[in-house]
């Protein structure tokens, strides 16, 4: 277990944070479209506060590629986070330099600042020690709360951490305790539902799996590589060809391990993803060429419905259809409401999974809802997330902060 915020004195300390406001912006209006990852940092930031700490805000926004973009400035965030808070926040329009630093150091307990976008540098995701030196300079205390981005080692997610004593925040004590929980010590039967595009972007995953889970059930295009293995017709659905010796092998170790491997029994059908194309179900194997296989069918919808009977865990990470369009959402939202009815621990992966149950309003009936797609990924992959490896473990003496 990693330190918390609760287990260092943050009272009049300068307590610099690394939260996730890397939130979605309306193209033509600049405005926030979800305020979900701001939310999501409020405890830690609102606790901070009440002990009496200076608060400095840290995180990036898009990918401007080291460059200055005007359109991927914080600043929307700053006016969003003050309303949340219902209390002043202050933007700052640069993250390092003598002029903010000095700014920063003439903050007061109770209040806080938002930095401007980190990746406006490049030093930024090249992990460089100057830049992180600069950064850590603005704080005493360095509190990492940035699930979504603690699968990359950044200057502002690794680097600080090196300098200042370094603990995690509550938004990523929660998800440790969750994904964490889910695979080292899960209340069986414990289930896995995965989806997505490619097998090759959850070979891992799947292989980490198949030693723990009781079943799999698998959709998506990433499923049509495996009916394919099996010699199904699969028309034009995505297939990766080259993973097919893969997928075999996988669905062997399934069976030797006496994982149940449930795939697709049904499709839904089209001949291309543009409005107004032809839809049809089919039974498996019978998709016929210039078709593609874009949701599961009815019966698989059931299927995979009563696998999940009785669960007491299970993970979700990837849609099982074309979900962004609805009339190839009905098996996702079929999946999201079994798992909001279910009793279950239900731990949804965080990138197109979390959309889906969020716009199906089901968010509140999930255990948990990850706030990181990738760094989710990489944790059930059994990889160490360099963001939170770097934090000081619980089991060690809490050193003294710098005064």
């Amino acid at each position: 277990m990693k330190q918390t915020i609760k287990d260092v004195n943050a009272k009049g300390k300068r307590v610099l944070i690394r939260v996730d406001f890397n939130v979605p912006l309306d193209k033509a209006t600049g405005a926030i479209t979800d305020d979900t990852r701001i939310r999501e940092s409020l405890p830690t930031i609102r606790y901070c506060l009440e002990q009496g700490a200076a608060v400095i805000l840290m995180s990036h926004l898009g990918r401007p590629d080291g460059k200055n973009v005007p359109s991927m400035s914080l600043q929307p965030v700053a006016t969003r986070l003050g309303e949340l808070l219902q209390r002043s926040v202050t933007f700052l329009p640069d993250c390092v330099g003598p002029e903010i630093e000095a700014k920063v150091k003439a903050l007061r307990p109770g209040e806080i600042a938002l930095l401007e976008n980190l990746r406006f540098y490049a030093e930024e995701e090249k992990n460089d020690p100057a830049f992180a030196a600069k950064l850590a300079a603005l704080g005493e205390i360095y509190v990492n709360d940035a699930f979504g981005t603690a699968h990359r080692a950044h200057a502002s997610t690794e680097g600080v951490a090196r300098i200042l004593p370094g603990v995690a925040g509550f938004l990523i004590e929660k998800e440790m305790k969750y994904l964490d929980g889910a695979l080292s010590k899960p209340v069986r039967p414990y289930v896995a539902i995965l989806g997505g595009a490619k097998v090759s972007d959850k070979i891992a995953v799947i292989t980490r799996l198949l030693d723990q889970v009781d079943k799999l059930l698998i959709g998506g295009g990433m499923s049509y590589t495996f009916l394919k293995a099996k010699g199904q017709a699969i028309g034009n659905s995505r297939c990766e060809k080259d993973k097919l010796d893969l997928a075999n092998e996988l669905m062997a170790k399934a069976a030797k391990r006496k994982v149940e491997f449930l795939l697709p029994v049904d499709h839904v059908i089209t001949t291309s993803l543009d409005a107004g194309s032809p839809v049809q179900t089919v039974p498996v194997g019978k998709i016929p060429d210039g078709w593609e296989g874009v949701d599961v069918g009815p019966q698989t919808r059931q299927r995979f419905a009563d696998a999940l009977k009785g669960a007491k865990t299970v993970i979700w990470n990837g849609p099982l259809g074309v979900f962004e369009q609805p009339r190839f959402a009905e098996g996702s939202k079929a999946i999201a409401q079994v798992l909001a009815g279910l009793g279950a621990t239900t731990v949804i992966g965080g990138g197109d999974s979390a959309a889906c149950v969020q716009q199906l309003g089901l968010a509140s009936k999930m255990s948990h809802i990850s706030t990181g797609g990738g760094a989710s990924l990489e944790f059930l992959e059994g990889k160490v997330l360099p963001g939170i490896a770097i934090l000081r473990d619980r089991t060690a003496t809490s050193a003294s902060v710098r005064s």
